[in-house]
């Protein structure tokens, strides 16, 4: 969700994008697994289970082929060495894996041709057959809206594909029970590929102010999508659900995310059930990022923690001495007091 705010002038990417994979030093990854062994927090630690390996702002307010390089809601591992990373403003970037720069950008539209409110992101590689050519990244990609909301499939060249259904009691009102700019923020697919998830942002209208639902889909024999069950979710008091990640076991990563003007943002990091064993997923808190070190990070507007702004976008991206690897993005809203910021988390799951 994104509040409409003062837009800054598009500035060239720069020579400093070079060093966007540069980011800010931390300890080595071998120091984190001994000092957890012994019960103690590792380097740069936010919790006991999750510490900070470092930031950046290199992709803050530049442009690449035209497309502004923010307004980032969302971002899933791609084909080896890539990251695509999802625009809220229907702009899909494939981005350097390692260095965070980007390679490559295309414009999602809907079935009329319009801009999407795309927050949600899977790429689908395992299970299409689409096939590159001339450099095009190859797969299929699932992306939510929270329009409508909707989750739809486009090529890797932006071609849109397909729709998937919606419970009635999703949509936003007057159609159904779903609040504006609060229903479909997440989307994820378990481990397998057989089961897609799509988080709404905040409650339903009637349900709990703390209880959010979660949707499935279950993947046909011929690659298409069933609706499945439906989970309820609930979140810390004046949160709700900016993202959500599956993790290699099939748990979830949930990011509650807030906002209190004069404050700043509230961004905690969650533990869910594996969807399948009952319709309610209970949590544990693993962090509150405000607790994480600033590493020197600075902020344009009041944050509790310098590091801090409006973090919406999450993946994991792989392990190291047996923790996973997690890279955070905020979504800055094309807003001169926030900022498209990176972070690399080490998450002990």
């Amino acid at each position: 969700m994104r509040p409409r705010t003062l837009r800054t002038a598009l500035a060239t990417l720069t020579a400093g994008l070079a060093a966007a994979g540069c980011l800010t030093a931390a300890a080595p990854a071998t120091a984190a697994a001994p000092a957890a062994a012994q019960g103690r927090p590792p380097a740069n630690a936010c919790s006991p289970a999750v510490s900070l390996t470092g930031f950046t702002d290199a992709l803050d307010k530049t442009t690449y082929d035209g497309a502004y390089v923010g307004n980032l809601s969302a971002l899933a591992p791609d084909r080896r060495g890539s990251l695509a990373a999802l625009s809220d403003r229907s702009s899909l970037f494939r981005l350097d894996a390692r260095t965070l720069r980007p390679r490559g950008v295309v414009t999602l539209a809907d079935e009329s041709g319009a801009a999407l409110d795309a927050e949600g992101l899977v790429a689908d590689l395992p299970h299409s057959r689409l096939r590159s050519s001339g450099g095009t990244p190859t797969g299929t990609y699932l992306v939510s809206s929270e329009t409508e909301p909707s989750v739809r499939r486009y090529s890797g060249t932006g071609e849109l594909l397909g729709r998937l259904p919606v419970p009635d009691d999703l949509r936003t009102a007057p159609e159904g029970r779903g609040r504006a700019n609060g229903s479909f923020e997440g989307l994820t697919l378990l481990p397998g590929g057989r089961t897609l998830l799509a988080s709404m942002e905040y409650p339903l209208d009637g349900d709990p102010a703390d209880l959010v639902r979660i949707q499935s889909w279950q993947r046909t024999r011929h690659g298409d999508f069933r609706l499945g069950a439906q989970y309820t979710y609930r979140t810390d008091p004046g949160l709700g659900i900016s993202e959500v990640t599956a993790a290699p076991d099939g748990r979830l990563l949930v990011l509650e995310r807030g906002f209190t003007a004069g404050v700043g943002n509230t961004v905690r990091l969650q533990l869910a059930d594996r969807p399948g064993r009952g319709t309610v997923l209970h949590k544990r808190l693993l962090a509150d990022l405000a607790h994480c070190p600033a590493l020197g990070a600075s902020a344009k507007q009041p944050q509790p923690n310098p590091l801090l702004d409006n973090f919406e976008g999450m993946a994991v991206t792989g392990r190291s001495g047996g923790r996973l690897e997690v890279l955070v993005v905020s979504d800055d809203n094309q807003n001169a007091v926030q900022t498209t910021r990176f972070l690399r988390l080490r998450v002990r799951a």
